[in-house]
């Protein structure tokens, strides 16, 4: 072959050599990240619950053939190991799986996304199940077809008091079906702008969740939510009083960009905050580990009668602490909400 093809053949094989590192790198590897995909750019905070790994957490046997009540009793037992706080279908769960065939018994996960213009709720939809039926169903309990694939199915109010106990979350749909995906919302305007943008999470709130590893179920928060919901300002004189002389201690924590909090397989949970400076992250992560490891006011007691810290660690500018919770708690759905010492900005 001559030397002017080799070479060429040779920076062909480089280009296509270098796009395929790149697509690994960005390509979503775990099942948040995938459907981070779906989120909106201005998503400020977002609930996951992977209702698949909630499933092997509990041993439970449901499935798209279950009844309404196995259903309810299954999400039930999932609310009391404190893997559904974050999902937003519980009360929808057997009319779910009677009207429209599917619900937390065949889900592969469910994401709810919040910002100041709407939220969303993102559905992996299990391998069985059929999105022509899905149509059928919507179809008769008086949705409105979209005249495209990947349009708007339109309910409302009237349509879903129709159906029977569902969340205003789940007003309109869209279906991708080539995507096994639902999307929801209860604005019909909200939701196709969210499909026609097609923008997915900030590269922030992606290193959070890329840090939290599979977590069974989740919250996240980008930056302005979380100095704003789990800040001491939520707290009242007294309890800040002890916190400005805990943080005295404990040494300088810097101004959060995003944080997240999920419980991993198997029971144990991690919290990652990330700073502006990975410069600040060691320093921020000695200190918040500290703090974790001590009084808790403005939630009572102590952190260690809910969880010990097991390790605390950063990389980047991403602090993680893994926390192991005592038993009988309910750290997650507890510490999703202010004020948070450890969390503090």
């Amino acid at each position: 072959m001559p030397r002017r093809a080799v070479a060429a053949l040779a920076a062909v094989l480089v280009v296509v050599a270098g796009a395929l590192v790149a697509w690994r790198l960005l390509a979503p590897t775990t099942p948040i990240e995938e459907a981070l995909g779906y989120v909106p750019a201005d998503a400020s905070r977002v609930s996951w619950t992977d209702w698949g790994a909630v499933r092997r957490e509990l041993g439970a046997d449901v499935d798209a053939r279950s009844s309404g009540e196995e259903v309810d009793a299954f999400v039930t037992e999932a609310f009391g190991a404190d893997l559904s706080s974050m999902s937003a279908l519980g009360t929808s769960a057997s009319t779910m799986q009677t009207e429209l065939g599917f619900s937390p018994a065949s889900l592969r996960w469910e994401l709810l996304a919040q910002s100041t213009r709407g939220a969303v709720e993102v559905l992996g939809v299990g391998e069985g199940t059929s999105f022509d039926e899905l149509a059928d169903r919507l179809a008769d309990a008086g949705w409105t077809e979209p005249d495209e694939d990947d349009g708007v199915w339109v309910g409302g109010p009237d349509v879903v008091a129709g159906v029977g106990s569902l969340t205003p979350e789940l007003q309109h749909f869209v279906l991708l079906a080539d995507r096994g995906v639902v999307l929801a919302s209860d604005q019909a305007p909200y939701l196709e702008q969210v499909v026609e943008a097609d923008d997915g999470a900030t590269d922030d709130m992606r290193a959070v969740v890329r840090a939290l590893g599979e977590p069974v179920a989740a919250a996240v928060y980008d930056g302005d939510y979380v100095c704003e919901r789990l800040a001491m300002a939520q707290a009242d004189e007294d309890d800040q009083a002890e916190a400005d002389q805990l943080l005295a201690a404990a040494g300088d924590v810097h101004p959060l960009t995003g944080f997240a909090m999920g419980v991993l397989p198997g029971g144990d949970l991690r919290a990652v905050m990330q700073v502006e400076d990975a410069d600040d992250a060691p320093g921020d992560a000695d200190a918040r580990a500290q703090l974790a490891a001590g009084p808790a006011p403005g939630q009572g007691g102590d952190f260690t009668d809910r969880f010990s810290v097991e390790a605390a660690s950063s990389d980047g500018r991403e602090i993680t602490l893994d926390l192991e919770p005592e038993e009988g708690t309910y750290v997650l759905s507890d510490l999703t909400s202010g004020p948070v010492l450890f969390a503090t900005c």
